[in-house]
């Protein structure tokens, strides 16, 4: 599993949403993506992160910025999680994991001492033209929007 970094390529991926309906990153040629991967539904940094969204989703919009969220979970989850918080975004259901192992953001967590596999949060902003120009690590989950926004206005 090779990091992704600033400069590359985003790798493309096809994923069904919280509706049922098949999502691919081609569809946003021309716009500006704001990807974040987390690790489960309605819990609370998840649930902190996708609400902060929320609430300045509009803000995203009126610049050309669309959100998709991505997970593991599957999409009568994102369903759930999309109707309790009432979110206005996409959120893309990646049972098999490939695309969370195609972006890196897969691999071992330790909680409580206890080693396990999953998603580690993670932001990409990708481009008009496919390509990642930045890479949020240390995800603020009660201030992603102005972390995206101020990587944003700097690189303007």
């Amino acid at each position: 599993m090779s990091e992704l970094k600033e400069g590359q390529k985003a790798p493309d991926f096809s994923a069904k949403d919280q509706q049922g309906n098949t999502v691919s990153l081609d569809q946003f040629k021309g716009k500006t993506v704001v990807l974040y991967f987390y690790p489960k539904d309605d819990t609370p940094g998840c649930t902190a992160e996708a609400c902060n969204f929320r609430d300045n989703y509009q803000g995203l919009t009126a610049q050309g910025i669309v959100v998709l969220g991505v997970s593991t979970d599957d999409e009568k989850s994102h369903d759930k999680f999309v109707n309790k918080h009432s979110l206005p975004f996409t959120l893309l259901a990646d049972t098999d994991k490939k695309i969370v192992e195609d972006y890196g953001v897969w691999g071992e967590k330790n909680m409580y001492g206890k080693k396990y596999m999953g998603t580690n949060r993670t932001t990409f902003i990708i481009d008009e033209n496919g390509v990642i120009a930045h890479v949020i690590k240390k995800v603020d989950t009660k201030n992603s929007t102005a972390q995206v926004l101020e990587l944003l206005s700097t690189a303007k």
